[in-house]
């Protein structure tokens, strides 16, 4: 990465594009006019488009002052502010809508609405509570988040309470209330900000709209400030933000956006790729551009990613079915080690093997900051946090306590503050050995504690701002002083930005969005956590295969995914595999046939309903399985079940398992009375799922071809 704009020679163009691949140094010269970044996981769309914007300022194409720069989180801005001032264009804004959003309400509120601008609400909670309460309605923790995310939804979606149920048909039941109660606890909400006089997040983006709609000096004023935009993540903008967007231009096309529909996964929030997947309908002469070439993950990773996808559309109909395909990258890196995939008898035990893979890996020398837990739901991590801390493993909970509010961290960026008025800068002392100089005084050591717990924690809080202070003299230069340094870590406290802290993350596989690590353990994949059990259209189904896409993508270079069969030690092993997964394992049957190891299995009759002896009704699970009801007689013969029992006996024996887990007596006896000759043939019979298929499968074949010749 180009890290400053050097003096000599070279070109504005080689200095700036020189390092840019092909399609990357496409994106940073097109300057003008609609474009378009279809951008893949990996494949370095912010390297791209910092770079754009650091060529359009050193040319003259840009105004820094005139071109926005909008993203969706506010690490991801930071990011891109600190990107840019290492490209030499510091002065152009990058914020988050809501940020660049607020700053123009606050110095237009005056004018166009007058008075003081309302108090922000930080959080929903209280007031929704509040709201409920007015209208004797019992809520609890649970439900007040739900209605508070339902509330998000409709104000994004552009909705208001008088709108809300004629639009939200199928939305279930936020916090377990009917439609009609959402929709009086929304208007409640409402009245509750007016007589408290504050407005929240969403109030933000609708009064500027309302702002900009309604007075043309107003968006006159905006629309000379800002003459050109760039947006990234543009999957994720919701219908709120692309009409802020739209009054922003004022029908000017002077547009960059960049994003993945395969990476759409903010639906429930009200986040759509149809503006992005539509920008060629909106914008018929915009540039194009497709970024696939992968330098994040190993063939083996990005391999298993594209097979994910095969096949799927990612961003829903739309008119150019090419349009809407998936990207498929092409890996960039050197070979790797093929992804693990491992089965587990309960999620204790998952999490102590995850626990030692890990092990293993800081033993090879992989940094522990290298290394990430990813999960479906935050309720999944207390396992992984207690496997951890046993085998003696520092982590770091994302989500948790925030870097920047550690007592530690304010400690020290105090006592740094505080040094720059004694610290010479002329002192001959690298930056770096200042920052360790001044932060040794609360507990740091060039050595780590061999002691867990607050301590290490402490330390690890310390380290990461001595780390910080030598990475940004290497991008920044040896005239980067304590006072820049304190004033970065006083930007990126107010951005949330925090620097990399050494322990393995424990994070769900939304949080992980925008992130990467060198080795990633995706868990708990099993049907009703991935997908997640309400997942019950084809459309959330596909948004929970995109998560899992995602989860796989953060990998640079090791990655294991792994499910248990019971959810306790000894419970019933009663879960399957993720139906993502099928395909994908090594030596799954749909693998084998793709390798041509045999054919898939079909896909499972209907288990009939009468009896195929007599006729009658079948009344129960057990007769259904085998296809009789039980006053007829089994059509077996003795011997080959015989040999069945046993085989199921001595494998129960050696997994340490009750006999139902390997097959239940009513499967065995189906498969005894069908006589199955091929794993096709077995797959078709009830009780005998992909994962009994492919960890039983070959044995039971085995069993039925001994006893035919006896």
């Amino acid at each position: 990465m180009i890290t400053e704009i050097p003096d000599g020679n070279a070109s504005l163009e080689d200095r700036i594009l020189g390092g840019l691949d092909a399609e990357q140094r496409e994106v940073a010269s097109t300057l003008t006019g609609p474009l378009c970044v279809l951008a893949g996981a990996g494949t370095g769309k912010t390297r791209a488009i910092t770079h754009r914007i650091a060529y359009g300022v050193h040319s003259g194409v840009y105004s820094p002052q005139r071109l926005l720069a909008v993203t969706f989180t506010a690490r991801a801005a930071a990011e891109m502010r600190s990107r840019l001032r290492d490209l030499g264009a510091g002065n152009v804004q990058a914020r988050t809508f809501h940020a660049a959003a607020l700053r123009q309400l606050q110095f237009f509120w005056p004018q166009a609405v007058g008075g003081t601008l309302p108090n922000l609400l930080d959080h929903k909670a209280q007031m929704i509570a509040e709201a409920a309460r007015r209208l004797r309605l019992s809520t609890d923790r649970a439900s007040i988040r739900d209605l508070a995310s339902e509330i998000e939804w409709a104000k994004v979606s552009m909705l208001t309470p008088a709108n809300y149920l004629e639009n939200a048909q199928d939305r279930g039941n936020p916090g377990g209330f009917d439609l009609t109660a959402v929709a009086r606890v929304f208007q409640s909400y409402e009245d509750v900000k007016t007589d408290r006089n504050v407005i929240d997040f969403e109030d933000v983006l609708l009064i500027t709209v309302g702002i900009l709609q309604e007075d043309p000096k107003v968006a006159a004023t905006v629309r000379e400030q800002y003459r050109h935009f760039v947006v990234d993540e543009y999957q994720d903008v919701s219908p709120l933000q692309q009409r802020l967007l739209e009054l922003w231009l004022g029908g000017r096309d002077e547009l960059c956006v960049v994003g993945d529909a395969s990476q759409t996964i903010y639906s429930f929030t009200g986040a759509s790729p149809k503006h992005l997947l539509g920008f060629k309908a909106m914008y018929p002469n915009a540039n194009v551009v497709k970024l696939i070439r992968d330098y994040r993950s190993t063939p083996q990773v990005v391999q298993l990613a594209n097979d994910l996808l095969a096949g799927r559309r990612s961003g829903g109909p739309v008119a150019d079915a090419a349009w809407a395909a998936p990207l498929k990258l092409v890996a960039q890196r050197a070979a790797g080690p093929l992804p693990q995939f491992t089965e587990c008898s309960d999620d204790e035990a998952e999490a102590a093997t995850v626990a030692q893979k890990i092990r293993a890996l800081l033993d090879s020398g992989v940094p522990a900051s290298e290394i990430a837990v990813l999960f479906r739901t935050n309720g999944q991590s207390e396992a992984y946090e207690q496997a951890l801390a046993s085998a003696g493993i520092g982590y770091q909970l994302r989500g948790g306590e925030r870097f920047f509010a550690r007592k530690e961290v304010r400690d020290a960026i105090l006592q740094l503050r505080a040094a720059t008025r004694a610290v010479a800068e002329s002192s001959p002392q690298p930056l770096g050995q200042i920052v360790r100089d001044i932060v040794a005084s609360l507990g740091y050591t060039d050595s780590a504690p061999h002691s867990g717990g607050a301590l290490r924690e402490r330390w690890e809080s310390l380290a990461a701002l001595v780390a910080l202070a030598d990475e940004l003299v290497l991008s920044r230069g040896t005239a980067f002083s304590l006072a820049d340094f304190v004033n970065e870590l006083q930007e990126r406290s107010l951005a949330q930005h925090a620097p990399t802290v050494q322990g393995v993350t424990l994070a769900s596989l939304h949080a992980a969005k925008g992130l990467e690590w060198d080795a990633v353990f995706l868990v708990g994949l099993c049907e009703g956590l991935m997908p997640i059990s309400f997942a019950d259209t084809p459309e959330a189904v596909d948004e929970e295969r995109r998560l899992l896409y995602v989860g796989i993508t953060r990998a640079r270079e090791h990655l294991s995914l792994s499910w248990s069969t019971a959810r306790t030690p000894g419970g019933r092993a009663n879960r399957k595999p993720s139906r993502f997964l099928d395909g994908l394992r090594p030596d799954s049957v749909a693998t084998s046939a793709a390798r041509g190891k045999g054919p898939a299995p079909r896909r499972k009759a209907a288990v009939p309903a009468s009896c195929r002896v007599c006729g009658s009704m079948l009344s129960t699970g057990a007769e259904r399985k085998v296809g009789r009801c039980s006053q007829c007689p089994p059509t077996y013969e003795e011997q080959t079940f015989t040999a069945l029992r046993e085989w199921r006996r001595d494998v129960a024996q050696s997994a340490d398992v009750p006999a139902f887990v390997v097959f239940t007596d009513a499967t065995l006896t189906a498969i005894a009375e069908a006589r199955p000759s091929s794993l096709e043939e077995l797959a078709r019979l009830a009780g005998v799922g992909p994962s009994k298929l492919e960890r039983y499968g070959e044995a039971v074949l085995t069993v039925l071809a001994e006893s035919d010749a006896l």
